[in-house]
This record gives structure tokens, C-alpha cells and sequence, in this order.
């Protein structure tokens, strides 16, 4: 048997961060605001006529053997711990081959993990019956991506993978919600340039050190956290009423409110980017996820979108053709 899958990855546009458990908690009406864009993760399932695990990533060049599950289980180490834990947890009974590979750049911030794990656990689940609804293979991987990285993570990754589209994912103690929002992808797909940056100069830059702030009691982080969900909320609303003016303002306020959290979420090149950008027509911009390289997003007038990606190769990013993915994971068997 051979099971393939693919789910896209994300672009955030407001109330990145606030989806980690507490943070949403401890501020009303959280929201996060994301897409899903057009850079795939995909993988490939072959069963096999012995017992052994052999994984490999196509784009890391990377692969392990295991003789079987339980020499899998007993390892200490992992070259690819996300595969690993997640044949650990699916537990397969018989022999698998596993290869992924990712669209996504390295340290690009668009969740190029969190669909990762949605597209080979949607696939874990299809060839080992198991049976999951996607609501709960989120939770499985949101706890297994715990794992691999040993701090909390946030869920508004995984659901462009599980949904595709346009999405304001709702934060609260009742749980999480996912709400598709009448933006076309047409339409937005005139209205954005997506830049990498290059790999993040230091992988401690991330949302632990703003979490464990906010935890700590830090009130300018409080009050900064308060601001960003109340952007993400207008966000939603300018998006609902097709506001690109109020978006694209929304979107520096978001900018503008993570840079007091965290200074080192920007870069020099980053920092260039949004200026010349803006003077060639960009309404707004914002890195996405944690930051310090990686990708950046930019809102923009349809007649000016040529013009910033102009600019942005100008000064010395690179310009990634992306557009909304409509649809999230799929799964395919083939006998």
C-alpha cells in the first residue's frame, strides 16, 4: 500500500503568538488571523514486506532505519524527531518507509513544521485506520510538536494546513474555533508579497522568551499582548468588510506592538525591507512567526504589488511566488 498527502503552509496577518495555551487565556476575545499559502509539505507512505521504520526528508537530506517499532521506541536520539514521534504514536503494524519534504525555506516562519506534521500524521492516520477527526489530529500534533521542542506551542499553525483558506482561528477557555472569512482568494492574492529573508540569525529568537514574560508578570508585555489582540480583532473586521486600507494599517500597529515585545524580532534587512516598501506602496508589513529572518509579508494595492516585489529584490530579499491555498490536506491511497 502507498499513501501520499500534502497540506499547504501559513502566512499569519494578526495575533500570532496569542494562540499558545495560556497566553489566549489571559486576554479577551483572542484571536489569530492567518492564510494559507501555496508552499507544500508532503509525504509518501510504502508499506513494507518486513518490519523496519526507515525515515527520510527529501529536502533536509536526512534518513534513519530502524529494524522495528521497538527499536524505533527504544532509541534515545533522533535525526528526524518529527517523523519519529509520530510513527512512535501512530504505531504502524508493519514495516513503513516515510518521506516528507517541505516548500517551505528553512526558518522561513510559515509553519513549514506544523504542516508537516498535519500532512504524515493525516497520512498515519488513513493507513493505520485509526480513525481520527482533524480536530483531534491537531491536538496530536500540537502535543507531539511539544514534545520534539520542549516549550508550548501555539495551534493557529496546523489549521491552514487542515482547512486551507482565509481564517480567524478564535482563542478561549471554551476551546478553539476556526472560522473561514468571506475574503476570495482572488482577492487577496492581488493584495500580498510574501519575502524571504534568509535563515534566522540566532533559533533563540522565538515566542518562549515573550511567553515566559508574560508569564513572569512582565505588564508592559501584558499590555502589549492586549493591544495585539485587539488588532487582531479589527483585523478580522477589515477583512470581513474588505477594509484593505484598515488592514494594511492594522497590520504596522501589529508590527509596531511585536517589536516592544521583542526588539530582536526584527533585522537591519528587515527594518530596510518595510521602509522601502512602504515608499513603493506597501500599506503594511510584519515578519511571520517568531522572526529574526525568515519570511515577510506585505500588504499592497493590486497596481502596486509588481512595484514592491520590484523593491524587494532591490534590497536584497528574495521574492516567493505564493498564493492562497484554498483547500487544506489532502490524502490519497493507492493499492
Amino acid at each position: 500500500m502507498r499513501v501520499t498527502s500534502q497540506s499547504p503552509c501559513r502566512v499569519d496577518l494578526a495575533g500570532a503568538t496569542l494562540d499558545i495555551w495560556p497566553l489566549y487565556l489571559f486576554h479577551d476575545d483572542a484571536v489569530t488571523v492567518n492564510f494559507a499559502v501555496n508552499r507544500y509539505t508532503s509525504c509518501e507512505i510504502t508499506t513494507r514486506d518486513d518490519a523496519a521504520i526507515v525515515l527520510r526528508s527529501r529536502d533536509l537530506g536526512t534518513a534513519e532505519r530502524f529494524d522495528s517499532l521497538e527499536q524505533l521506541r527504544a532509541a534515545k536520539k533522533y535525526k528526524l524527531p518529527l517523523l519519529a514521534l509520530l510513527v512512535r504514536f501512530f504505531a504502524p503494524a508493519m514495516g513503513v518507509e516515510i518521506e516528507s519534504s517541505s516548500e517551505a525555506p528553512a526558518g522561513a516562519g510559515i509553519s513549514g513544521s506544523s504542516s508537516l506534521m498535519i500532512t504524515v500524521a493525516s497520512a498515519l492516520n488513513k493507513l493505520t485506520g485509526a480513525g481520527y477527526k482533524t480536530e483531534k489530529i491537531r491536538e496530536i500534533v500540537q502535543n507531539i510538536e511539544a514534545q520534539v521542542i520542549r516549550v508550548p506551542t501555539g495551534a493557529q499553525d496546523y489549521y491552514p494546513a487542515m482547512y486551507g483558506g482565509i481564517s480567524a482561528i478564535e482563542l478561549s477557555p471554551g476551546g478553539i474555533v476556526r472560522t473561514a472569512l468571506p475574503v476570495s482568494a482572488e482577492e487577496l492574492n492581488q493584495r500580498f508579497v510574501l519575502a524571504y529573508t534568509g535563515l534566522p540569525r540566532n533559533s533563540g529568537i522565538n515566542n518562549w522568551e515573550v511567553m515566559k514574560a508574560h508569564i513572569d508578570g512582565d505588564k508592559a508585555v501584558h499590555r502589549n499582548f492586549t493591544r495585539i489582540a485587539s488588532i487582531a480583532n479589527g483585523m478580522r473586521a477589515a477583512l470581513n468588510q474588505h477594509d484593505w486600507n484598515e488592514a494594511g494599517k492594522l497590520m504596522r500597529e501589529d508590527w509596531t506592538s511585536r517589536r516592544k515585545n521583542i526588539p530582536t524580532i526584527t533585522t537591519p534587512l528587515i527594518d530596510e525591507l518595510v521602509s522601502a516598501t512602504r515608499k513603493a506602496g506597501s500599506t503594511g508589513a510584519k515578519v511571520c512567526g517568531a522572526g529574526g529572518g525568515g519570511c515577510v509579508v506585505f500588504l499592497v494595492e493590486p497596481e502596486a504589488k509588481a512595484r514592491v516585489a520590484q523593491v524587494v529584490k532591490e534590497t536584497g530579499a528574495q521574492v516567493l511566488d505564493a498564493a492562497v491555498a484554498p483547500e487544506g490536506v489532502k490524502v490519497r491511497v493507492r493499492q
